[in-house]
Formats: structure tokens, C-alpha cells, sequence
């Protein structure tokens, strides 16, 4: 099945309606600000919506737990630990759950307390361009996503 991370990059002003809408369904409030969402019909064609303000791409488990644990949140701003995991899921470890996400067994809510939403590091280096798609730019659909997240860990 596959889930897809999706990172706001560009800002609000000038924003279409239609397309502010769908950014605020998305929880993608302001730049830099992270969501990962199941590849599913809905969700391709809100990403459509907002591919030229938005950087997305398909993410293995990997990234997923290195998301979860560097830039996890519970409610409190406290940071996301394999011992809550534990004890609030099923899971044993943060990389479990995070293979769990990505096979599609379960979501993100099914962790009481975590927040929805990544809130990233500008990327190290800077981004190639956000007035352009990928390759030339860092918008719509990224072949490398992984290695943006990386430089925004």
C-alpha cells in the first residue's frame, strides 16, 4: 500500500480558495510543516490540488521512524519514546510501529497522544527551488524525498 510525506514549502500569501482549503484538510498550516498520509485515491487528488505548493513523495519505514523519532510530538511537547510506544501500543519499539504504518496494518491516531503533524527544520543547504516542479525544483511529486526530509531533520 504505501504512505506518502507530504511538506508544505511554500507560503500563504496569494493562496487560492480551493487550494487553502485543501492545505488546511491536509493540517499543512505553515511552511516546513510535515503530514504523512495513506496512497489512496482521496488523498492523490488532494495532493494534485496543491502540488505546486507542496513537496511529496512516497517513504519507506525507515524514514518513517526516523519522523517519529526526532520530530514526534505527544501532546505537552514531549518527545515520542520507544518506552510510550510500549505502553500505549502493541508495538514494542518506534521502527515497529513505523513498519506497521507503512504496510497499512495502522495509523498514526492509533498512538493516543501523537500529534498529527512533523514541524520540520528549514533544509540544510537550502532547497534547489520552490517555483519549480522536480527535477529542476523541489515541488509536486519528488522522486527524492527521503533526502529533503533528511536535510530538514
Amino acid at each position: 500500500m504505501g504512505v506518502y510525506a507530504v511538506v508544505r514549502l511554500r507560503g500563504t500569501v496569494d493562496v487560492n480558495r480551493k487550494i487553502k482549503d485543501t492545505l488546511k484538510m491536509l493540517r499543512l498550516h505553515k511552511r516546513y510543516h510535515c503530514v504523512v498520509v495513506p496512497d489512496n485515491p482521496s488523498y492523490r487528488g488532494m495532493l494534485q490540488v496543491v502540488k505546486d505548493y507542496v513537496a511529496y513523495g512516497e517513504i519507506g519505514a525507515e524514514t518513517l521512524a526516523m519522523l517519529l523519532r526526532r520530530r514526534g510530538r505527544l501532546t505537552g511537547n514531549k518527545r515520542l519514546t520507544d518506552e510510550y510506544v510500549r505502553e500505549n501500543s502493541p508495538y514494542s519499539s518506534i521502527d515497529e510501529f513505523a513498519k506497521a504504518i507503512v504496510e497499512g496494518k495502522a495509523k498514526l491516531k492509533d498512538l493516543p497522544g501523537l500529534k498529527p503533524v512533523f514541524r520540520l527544520h528549514p533544509p540544510r543547504k537550502g532547497l534547489k527551488n520552490i517555483k519549480w516542479h522536480y527535477p529542476l525544483g523541489d515541488l509536486g511529486k519528488h522522486g527524492e524525498i527521503e533526502k529533503l526530509l533528511e536535510k530538514m531533520r
